[in-house]
């Protein structure tokens, strides 16, 4: 599968062919999407060629629709049925079961394979995409496409994206996403939104500290792009809704009623299950292993770590700052594939005169 065509060049699909690109230069790299989007992306050697029309990508082996969703159905259901025997179909959509339901009605030739990767950023569009933005992240496929002969074609691709693969059934995807995806998404706005007060001359933003930034990070989402996810999705993200207001209006009325105690055991119960989220990963599977360095708030220390884990042949898969404090200094979490990794990465860190943990 080394023709691939990809329709539409945004945040995704871009990334996808920026991820291929940088992997191998014997992917042929077809693109769909507006002219000034297409000329930018061929003048920067992302793509190998500029498609004429949506149906010109049936002459690749393997076709992404990376659009919204609305849009994503539409071209799915224009190719169903002009799909030659052996080629792959797939999306990028973060819902799944209308896409499997249309695809099971058809009779049809070739593959398809419903695909979400779990990763993006606040803002979209081809400027915005990454060759590194499926480093780590959870790709979501459809159950179904483990019968599929080419699937292990398929999955090299996606490896080679640096991606980590997992097969959910559509109906239990489309549940999953609404409590760890869509709901998120309406929570942040909301919170925007209802603090979003000024008392005379005071802006309550004002006074936001970095932990109200993180939660609502995502609100400056756009709505074009959640509105036909939210419309697909709308009874799971329904139930999530519910399900958040009612244990918000558990924690209202323990303080309402000076009931601490309950209040407390929220606390300790969103603690636990916070604390087994594992710190691996876009998306929390798969085992990564952490770790912990203490470093002085000072130029170089990060180059210094990293420079001697090269110099020792060891990868870093994730890196994260966890806390700081200006003028002292603060801890950084290094993730490794393997325990073996971790366990040599921590030597040499301590070696070169660092502070580790677990």
């Amino acid at each position: 599968m080394m023709n691939v065509s990809i329709i539409g060049l945004g945040l995704i699909g871009g990334s996808i062919a920026k991820a291929l690109k940088n992997f191998s230069v014997d992917y042929n790299i077809f693109a769909f999407d507006r002219p000034d989007v297409l000329n930018k992306a061929l003048s920067q050697k992302v793509i190998d060629k500029k498609l004429d029309s949506i149906e010109d990508s049936l002459e690749s082996d393997l076709i992404f629709i990376c659009l919204p969703v609305d849009e994503s159905k539409n071209v799915f259901k224009s190719l169903i049925d002009k799909l030659k025997t052996g080629q792959i179909l797939t999306d990028v959509c973060g819902v799944k079961s209308i896409f499997q339901e249309i695809w099971d009605q058809k009779k049809r030739d070739g593959f398809y394979i419903g695909g979400h990767p779990m990763t993006g950023k606040e803002k979209g569009g081809f400027e915005n995409s990454d060759p590194l933005l499926f480093e780590n992240c959870i790709y979501i496929l459809n159950d179904s496409a483990k019968e599929c002969p080419k699937i292990d074609s398929f999955t090299t691709i996606l490896h080679q994206l640096g991606a980590r693969i997992t097969f959910l059934n559509p109906k239990v995807h489309d549940i999953i996403v609404a409590s760890v995806s869509h709901l998120p998404q309406l929570v942040s706005v909301s919170l925007i939104n209802s603090a979003s007060l000024k008392d005379s001359d005071l802006n309550f933003f004002d006074y936001a500290a970095g932990g109200f930034r993180d939660m609502t990070r995502i609100a400056s989402s756009e709505f074009s792009i959640w509105e036909p996810v939210v419309f697909e999705n709308k009874k799971n993200i329904i139930q999530a809704i519910d399900n958040f207001i009612s244990n918000l209006e558990q924690i209202k009325t323990s303080i309402g009623k000076d009931n601490y105690k309950l209040v407390a055991e929220k606390f300790e119960a969103a603690r636990i299950k916070r604390d087994e989220i594992p710190k691996s990963n876009k998306g929390f599977l798969h085992q990564i292993y952490d770790v912990f360095v203490y470093v002085k708030d000072e130029p170089g220390v990060i180059s210094k770590i990293s420079t001697a884990l090269y110099n020792n042949n060891i990868n870093i898969k994730d890196l994260e700052l966890q806390k700081i404090r200006e003028g002292s200094g603060g801890t950084f979490r290094f993730a490794f594939e393997s325990e073996a990794d971790a366990e040599k990465a921590r030597t040499i860190i301590e070696k070169i005169g660092f502070s580790t943990k677990n």
